[in-house]
């Protein structure tokens, strides 16, 4: 305690600094409310002039000049004054915690009570300027404590214990780990009072009420972190799901457009969504990523989107088609592109439809493009889409047995197929994989 006597004002001063930078810092944070960021640095501001007016007591104790009488007289009172001030502050922090975490609609009678106690205290303050209630002067100027003095210590002791009250009762509204730490917070000033009482000349009622304005600062940046932690994690869920309903929705409308496409021909109902699934099957085992599947998958399922700018006589002729109808049908790979260009947010599907009819020995179409300038997810349909072409009937033709499309396959490699892919398949027919779910 002896040292706490000898070091106090330097203490005060410290304080008082940390208390100004922290006035000035309580008012940056837009993510707290505005009328909690005013309270905050009310309460830092209070808890300087507290600091700074208690420690000129002490440096003018003493001082008989007129200055030093002034001085004195109004530091004291201006202390007396800001530590029922502060209570206060402290109140209104706790109504509006009450408020905004705990939702609270009706505001409790107690809090009405602590502010008829804050002016009732004031007032006393006021008397004891004339009257010599708290405190007096000797001839030396310096400060004597009457013998009514307790009562400027029982008065912000039943605030404080009516705040506890409120806390106590409606712990519920908040966080525990927040209720523990304000009761404590908030009942450091009694023992503080109760000791600075016992031993005349330490001033630990002021300094603990300005820890405790600090800790509420350090709190109020603790869930500040929190709730843009928990601001965050919201945004991420919301992103999240909108990416979910989006790939949802991009997946219905593709296959319902697959589903149009197919229904344009009767021989080939399920075509597109059959060399989907297997172009998917052949990019996975290829050792692909999800998100390389997953576009594989989608360009196939639209890679004839371009027969709906062919006529249907000519799609669903039976027999062969003559040279004319057969450069119609040619045309299907132009007009798929031509569709699917447009989507920008998702290029890879128009290489499906544009390419899939190219061959690795650069002998296919509209383009003659040849080995590795055909885009990946083309080579790729290129074979799943050959494989399901003939082992579906046609309108002029039963399907194929295994073993004829399997040698398709096998003559078609580094021809008509990449051969990388046309291996890939033919292990799948001989595993019998290729009708399996993954």
């Amino acid at each position: 305690m002896e040292f706490l006597r000898n070091h106090q004002l330097d203490i005060m001063l410290y304080m008082s600094g940390v208390c100004g930078i922290l006035a000035i810092i309580s008012m940056m944070p837009k993510f707290v409310s505005r009328k909690r960021r005013s309270l905050l640095s009310l309460m830092e501001v209070a808890s300087l002039l507290l600091l700074n007016f208690d420690r000129l007591s002490y440096i003018y104790r003493g001082d008989t000049g007129d200055f030093g009488g002034i001085m004195v007289r109004f530091t004291n009172g201006m202390t007396y004054f800001l530590t029922l001030l502060i209570p206060l502050l402290v109140n209104y922090f706790i109504w509006d915690l009450f408020q905004d975490e705990g939702k609270m609609k009706t505001r409790p009678k107690r809090f009405l009570i602590c502010e008829i106690l804050f002016a009732v205290g004031t007032l006393l303050i006021i008397i004891t300027q004339f009257t010599g209630l708290y405190y007096t002067f000797d001839t030396q100027n310096r400060y004597q404590r009457s013998e009514l003095n307790f009562i400027s210590y029982i008065i912000p002791f039943l605030v404080i214990i009516i705040q506890e009250s409120l806390l106590i009762q409606y712990s519920d509204r908040l966080k525990k780990g927040l209720v523990v730490a304000l009761t404590f917070s908030i009942a450091l000033p009694t023992f503080a009072s109760i000791i600075q009482f016992l031993f005349y000349g330490v001033s630990l009622t002021s300094i603990t009420m300005c820890a405790v304005v600090i800790v509420f600062f350090i709190y109020t940046l603790y869930s500040l972190g929190d709730e843009v932690g928990k601001a965050r994690t919201r945004e991420l869920q919301f992103y999240k799901e909108a990416q979910e309903r989006e790939k949802l929705l991009f997946e219905e409308t593709t296959e319902a457009l697959a589903n149009a496409i197919d229904a344009k021909d009767k021989y080939t109902s399920g075509h597109s969504m059959r060399v989907a699934v297997l172009s998917r099957k052949i990019a996975k085992k290829a050792g692909m990523s999800d998100e390389e599947c997953d576009r594989v998958y989608f360009s196939a399922l639209l890679h004839d989107v371009g027969k709906i700018g062919v006529r249907d006589d000519v799609i669903n002729k039976r027999g062969k088609l003559t040279d004319e109808e057969f450069e119609n049908i040619k045309l299907h790979p132009v007009l798929g592109y031509q569709i699917l260009s447009s989507i920008r947010q998702s290029p890879y599907l128009s290489d499906g439809a544009h390419y899939h009819h190219e061959r690795y020995d650069g002998t296919g179409y509209p383009e003659g493009l040849k080995g590795e300038e055909i885009p990946v997810i083309a080579r790729i349909i290129a074979v799943a889409d050959a494989y399901d072409a003939m082992t579906s009937s046609r309108s002029y033709r039963d399907a194929l047995s295994k073993e004829k499309v399997r040698n398709e396959i096998l003559k078609g490699m580094g021809k008509q197929f990449d051969t990388r892919f046309a291996s890939i398949l033919l292990m799948m027919i001989d595993n019998d994989t290729v009708d399996q779910e993954d």
